[in-house]
């Protein structure tokens, strides 16, 4: 019995120590795995057992996050996480290979995502005390490690180098890429900024650490976050750039430290007591910057989404917040937009005085400033509010400054609580009630009108007439013809406003010839001219106190001979489209045998100015160029699939593109693809386009299909890249780069495409984008229209989400066409 007991205790102790073994396992060799269930402990433990490595599961669901975490905190704070933008569900497994690395599959064996750029093969994975995953190869190298690919936090001995980024979260809960980003920028400058979802384009930057050079001091390096709590850029010349302050000496003997970019956008350095109570918490040590509520966006909502406004918390984060009137588009996101909860409208308001429906909400020290459309100076309180409230565009008046009014209209960006305002005063317009009105432009019938029975009114009407005198009755005969008629034009303006099609046809402004003649003084300033008509600058009214740029495009006749029925269809069906990268059209005249569309005006110009006009040394920068590129991808994928007929433009080139306020990239001139006939044609063969741009199918009799918009986006994507044209004359020595698209391939074929950006820097340095942007405009210029990807291929392309094969040579027969 004795000895039982004995061999049972041993037993017991052998357990225990091959179970705690198991917890503080820090390494893993080939073929070990991991399975995500909500039973299993931590795949690995740090040698101090202050990190975790495995799967957590997400709050609130069945799917789990490949992470690395705190143990020890009862919160579990996570410092490093892989498929942020793929959960994966429960049963799901991550497995150690030579050849990948670490692969995570779901239980039906989809690889959710996997370690990338391993130059060597694995032998094993270790993790260490400093909270880093590193894969070793056989000489002790390491090709991959979570400190390189980091996700929101750095941990203390963490390095980023040049072309780094953190990712914020979308929300606290929610850690898929969100709006804010943190990047070491090529130049050695250290900036944060906000991104447009889902496109993920860049705003302006929040936050710079201005250590790029241009000083006395040298560029930077590398930021650093080093084992006392300091943070700094790292110079070419070993000078630190303190993005902390002594504050943020911290003991990491005694204290978890961290740094993150927050789902709201502030950068913070965090402490936590590693002998802690569980009362106590992460307190913030320093963060950056002062007042993200002040930053402004120009082309988003802000920090806060639309219609919001911020308010800055003692702990430096933003609180965003709904008017009065006003509710949160998604209740689950607080930082999310909002929408008013009542109806405003310039249709509606004609019912009845608008202070009969309005009234003003006034917020103290409150301002949306990217959002105003007009300055009234000098205005006294009293009309800011007058002038708001007779506006049916104003949503909003900031009156400050003692004699400034600026109405501003939906949507309201960059809102914020700001007490260097001084006391300005924002009247929020907001309705009295918030029931919407029933009908367009006439009070609602009485419910009980279409109950009087027919027969019954008549026996009424007879029983008046035959019991009345000759004079009253042709009064009353009169009053019912007036009373049938008042009704059935009433009946017929409802139907009007109850059908789509009336709907349609006031999409646009109708024009009189004499107004777009005022507007452009005479048609006296001329923008541009082209194969369909020329282009003046004009002012209109929009029958407010406002005043609006425009540009009037004169047709040259070959229109006349459309039906006019053909054309109004035509220019509804144009007027309907909107989309950020093409130029809106506005309204339209007919005017006897004159023809003449309004568009917006576009404040900067052409891409062909842009790119063409610029000499060597002062090119466009590389950056503006790809959202350039990109910006006229998507405008052409809505042409081609999603406004409400599929548009083919027929002739893209930089002189159709414009740029407007803030460059981005907008395309002109695509309804008249859809206004001309094919014999309406800028040459005499009946080919649409300009030389240089032309694919081979209009001159082989093929179909012509969206596939056309494509070629010539290949040539323009070429010049976009080279800031040269497609076709220029070259001397003899040169005549091999006469001819963009010939030399792109060739340039491309012997791996020199740095030869089509010479003196370029920013292109030089970006030589991977720079060979993938060359490789998809091959793509797009192939002779056979079936080779070329799709408008929305070449946007997956340029957005990094569909891989980039080696495309075949473009023919010269194409090529020679094209130019001919």
């Amino acid at each position: 019995m004795a000895s039982s007991l004995l061999l049972f205790l041993l037993y017991s102790l052998i357990l225990q120590s091959i179970r705690v073994v198991a917890q503080t396992k820090s390494t893993i060799a080939i073929g070990d795995s991991h399975t995500a269930d909500t039973n299993t402990s931590p795949w690995l433990l740090s040698p101090s057992g202050d990190f975790a490595f495995g799967f957590l599961p997400l709050k609130d669901t069945d799917m789990f996050l490949l992470s690395i975490w705190y143990p020890k905190i009862s919160e579990k704070t996570i410092v490093w996480y892989a498929n942020r933008d793929r959960p994966a569900p429960k049963g799901s497994k991550v497995e150690l290979n030579a050849k990948d690395g670490l692969v995570l599959t779901s239980p039906n064996g989809d690889r959710l995502w996997n370690t990338e750029g391993l130059n060597s093969a694995v032998s094993r994975g270790v993790f260490n005390d400093t909270g880093n995953f590193l894969l070793e190869d056989g000489d002790f190298n390491h090709p991959w490690e979570t400190f390189r690919f980091p996700s929101d936090t750095l941990l203390p001995s963490q390095v980023i180098e040049k072309g780094g980024k953190l990712f914020s979260r979308l929300r606290e809960t929610n850690f898929s890429k969100g709006r804010f980003e943190l990047l070491l920028q090529s130049d050695g400058n250290l900036v944060m900024y906000s991104v447009n979802l889902p496109s993920r384009y860049a705003n302006g930057n929040y936050y710079e650490s201005q250590t790029d050079g241009s000083g006395t001091s040298s560029a930077g390096t590398q930021l650093v976050f080093d084992r006392l709590g300091y943070l700094y850029v790292l110079g070419k010349n070993n000078e630190k750039y303190n993005v902390s302050g002594e504050e943020s000496k911290v003991s990491t003997t005694d204290f978890y430290l961290r740094v993150t970019l927050n789902f709201d956008g502030v950068f913070i350095l965090y402490k936590h007591p590693k002998n802690s109570t569980e009362s106590e918490g992460w307190t913030i040590v320093w963060s950056k910057p002062d007042n993200i509520c002040s930053y402004n966006v120009d082309s988003g909502s802000g920090v806060c989404g639309y219609n919001s406004f911020c308010t800055l918390g003692d702990d430096k984060r933003p609180t965003c917040q709904c008017p009065k009137s006003y509710s949160l588009v998604d209740p689950n996101d607080p930082y999310g937009s909002c929408k008013p909860d009542f109806i405003q409208g310039c249709v509606e308001e004609g019912v009845s005085k608008r202070n009969d429906l309005y009234d003003f909400e006034v917020l103290i020290d409150t301002d949306w400033p990217s959002s105003d459309y007009v300055l009234q100076r000098p205005f006294n309180e009293e009309q800011c509010r007058e002038a708001c409230m007779d506006d049916c565009m104003c949503s909003v008046a900031i009156f400050r400054l003692g004699d400034s009014c600026w109405k501003k209209k939906l949507p309201l960006s960059n809102g914020r609580v700001d007490a260097t305002l001084n006391g300005a005063k924002a009247f929020l317009k907001v309705r009295k009630d918030n029931t919407s009105i029933q009908s367009l432009d006439f009070p609602p019938i009485p419910s009980n009108m279409n109950k009087i029975n027919n027969r019954e009114a008549l026996v009424v009407v007879v029983s008046v007439l035959f019991g009345s005198s000759a004079i009253l009755n042709a009064v009353l005969i009169v009053a019912i013809c007036v009373s049938i008629s008042t009704i059935l034009q009433y009946k017929k303006k409802l139907r009007r406003f109850s059908t789509s099609e009336t709907r349609v046809e006031t999409n646009l402004r109708c024009f009189t010839y004499q107004e777009l003649e005022q507007a452009t003084n005479g048609f006296d300033k001329e923008l541009g001219r082209g194969a369909f008509g020329i282009v003046y600058e004009g002012v209109v009214n929009n029958n407010t106190s406002s005043e609006t740029r425009v540009a009037v495009k004169k047709l040259n006749n070959f229109l006349l001979d459309q039906a006019h029925r053909e054309f109004r269809n035509e220019l509804n069906v144009i007027g309907l489209t909107h989309h950020k990268n093409l130029v809106r059209l506005l309204g339209f005249c007919e005017g006897g045998s004159e023809r003449l569309l309004v568009y917006e005006y576009m404040s900067n110009g052409t891409l062909a100015s842009l790119l063409f006009n610029a000499d060597e040394k002062q090119k466009p920068s590389w950056k503006l160029r790809l959202e350039l590129a990109l910006g006229i991808a998507r405008g052409l994928v809505y042409l081609h699939e999603e406004c409400i007929t599929r548009i083919i433009h027929c002739d893209i080139k930089p002189q159709n593109i414009l740029l407007d306020d803030y460059f981005n990239a907008r395309i002109s001139d695509f309804g008249l693809a859809k206004l001309m006939n094919m014999n309406q044609s800028k040459t005499n063969t009946g080919i649409r386009g300009t030389k240089g741009y032309v694919a081979l199918e209009w001159f082989k009799n093929m179909p012509i299909t969206a596939q056309v918009d494509v070629y010539s986006y290949g040539v323009v994507l070429l010049e976009i890249i080279s800031c040269r044209r497609c076709v220029q004359e070259m001397d003899d020595e040169d005549e091999e780069k006469a001819i963009l698209t010939d030399w792109a391939y060739d340039c491309y074929k012997d791996g020199a495409v740095s030869a089509l950006v010479v003196g370029d820097n920013e292109a030089l340095d970006d030589r991977e984008k720079l060979e993938k942007l060359v490789m998809i405009a091959l793509w797009c210029v192939q002779e056979d229209p079936y080779l070329r990807p799709t408008m929305r291929t070449v946007v997956l392309m340029l957005e990094g989400t569909v891989e980039v094969q080696v495309p075949p040579y473009p023919s010269q027969i194409s090529i020679q066409y094209s130019i001919s």
